[in-house]
């Protein structure tokens, strides 16, 4: 599991955010398409690409991309 990896599955996520705006330092929540939908498609892929299984508020408590992909790289 790499970091780029990581940001090119998480970026597939969205439908109307260029992937090109979305980096390690991404403060995704702040982005106008972030929802619980994406949540959810989040989870989704944490569990089908990586065989880990992440909650909505561990998400939460996450504020970039490298604090999300630090975090399932921890599980």
């Amino acid at each position: 599991m790499n970091l780029d990896d990581f940001i090119s599955g998480f970026a597939e996520q969205f439908e109307d955010t260029d992937s090109s705006e979305i980096t390690a330092e991404t403060k995704f929540q702040e982005l106008d398409e972030w929802s619980s939908i994406l949540v959810l498609s989040v989870i989704a892929l944490v569990k089908t690409q990586y065989n880990k299984s992440i909650t909505g508020k561990q998400i939460r408590s996450c504020n970039t991309v490298k604090e999300l992909f630090d975090l399932v790289s921890s599980l």
